[in-house]
């Protein structure tokens, strides 16, 4: 009888166990929220990417540790960089002194077009032989890297970066990929782009006319 009383006991705290919530929710659920935003707000679901940022900012702030609220800082900027908005990242300069992170610094150097030769082994990889190239003003080797980004938003981020050494076909590389991918306010940025770097009459009418269709205006 008291074994099976034992039993029965080690059954229930195990169960107990099993039904508790993991550590940190409030950065998976900051992470989770983030996520969401940035598919929509490249899908162009302004309302939608507006509600899951705010949700994203306020699971992060429920933490003394800013690294997540850093984190979500920095891709709101560098989101808006990748699709033609300005932002000076002010939100994320703000509480950089909060936070020590050189791999966050890194990237923000990068975004505003500050980064050095030390910086480059603390961005993400994808990002490294690219930052080489543009240290060095080697705008052909830069358009290469791009086209080596696997990464759809990397690649996005990467080629507003180097928006006015871009090469043709890197201009048609990042409109394919963010195509192939749904994000329609990308398509738009990068098809206004493409056009004005296209001098073939015909080539513009297209052009223009997929602008109509996508957002009923040249």
């Amino acid at each position: 009888m008291i074994k099976i009383s034992l039993l029965i006991a080690s059954i229930v705290l195990m169960n107990a166990c099993s039904f508790q919530a993991p550590q940190n929710q409030w950065q998976h659920k900051s992470a989770s929220a983030f996520k969401s935003y940035k598919k929509n707000f490249l899908s162009n679901n302004d309302a939608l990417a507006k509600s899951d940022l705010t949700r994203a900012i306020a699971h992060a702030k429920q933490s003394a540790d800013f690294t997540q609220l850093a984190t979500i800082y920095l891709g709101v900027c560098s989101l808006n960089l990748a699709n033609g908005v300005k932002d000076e990242c002010r939100d994320y300069q703000e509480i950089a002194d909060l936070v020590r992170s050189k791999e966050l610094e890194s990237y923000f150097k990068l975004i505003s077009d500050a980064i050095e030769s030390e910086d480059i082994k603390h961005l993400p990889k994808e990002y490294q032989a690219f930052a080489q190239s543009l240290i060095k003003k080697d705008y052909t080797k830069a358009n290469e890297d791009i086209l080596n980004i696997q990464k759809p938003s990397s690649a996005f981020v990467a080629a507003a970066l180097l928006k006015e050494h871009l090469e043709t076909k890197t201009r048609e590389y990042i409109l394919d990929k963010a195509s192939y991918n749904g994000y329609k306010k990308t398509v738009i940025f990068w098809l206004k782009e493409i056009l004005k770097h296209t001098k073939d009459e015909e080539k513009i009418q297209k052009l223009q006319k997929k602008l109509f269709v996508l957002q009923g205006v040249e």
